[in-house]
């Protein structure tokens, strides 16, 4: 669903965990760091609750070798919003998980989106460069030509005769 393998419905950013050469002990908000009882105190659901956030792949955390659910900062900031949703705006877990897959949606299409500035501004820096350069390879021994204006006066040639 979002690049993480086995990750359910994530928070913006959630396919960037485990990528890159970062050091493996640096802890951030992405980092699978809580149990399920200290998920479950912090976000103030109960266990049970988690685990079913885990089967509708509402909220799906990291797992140990041994099977056991580790829980992000991150992970524990959507269990909060999704108990807000849940409670405080009667959303029903379907509209919920529906909410969370089109805010992520919205996050990764602006992160494409400022992706795609930045390599629209580099091309045009580089056409600047390309366009200054041919400017200065100009022969600035020649003179410019300017359009005559034309008039309607007739100019009639004699040559000269020889005397």
């Amino acid at each position: 669903m979002d690049g993480r393998g086995g990750r359910g419905v994530g928070g913006p950013g959630a396919g960037s965990r485990g990528a890159g050469s970062r050091n493996p002990y640096q802890l951030t908000e992405e980092s699978p760091v809580y149990v399920i009882s200290v998920a479950a105190q912090l976000s103030g659901l109960h266990p049970q609750t988690l685990r079913q956030y885990d089967r509708l792949g509402l909220v799906s955390p990291d797992r140990t070798p041994g099977r056991g659910r580790r829980y992000s900062a991150r992970d524990i900031e959507l269990l909060r919003q999704v108990q807000q949703l849940s409670q405080d705006e009667g959303i029903n877990l379907a509209g919920i998980k529906r909410i969370i897959e089109l805010e992520n949606q919205v996050a990764a299409l602006k992160a494409r989106v400022a992706e795609l500035q930045q390599a629209v501004e580099g091309a045009a820096a580089a056409m600047q460069q390309r366009e200054a350069a041919v400017h200065a390879s100009y022969r600035r021994d020649l003179v410019p030509y300017q359009d005559v204006q034309q008039t309607s006066a007739l100019v009639v040639w004699r040559p000269k005769r020889p005397e």
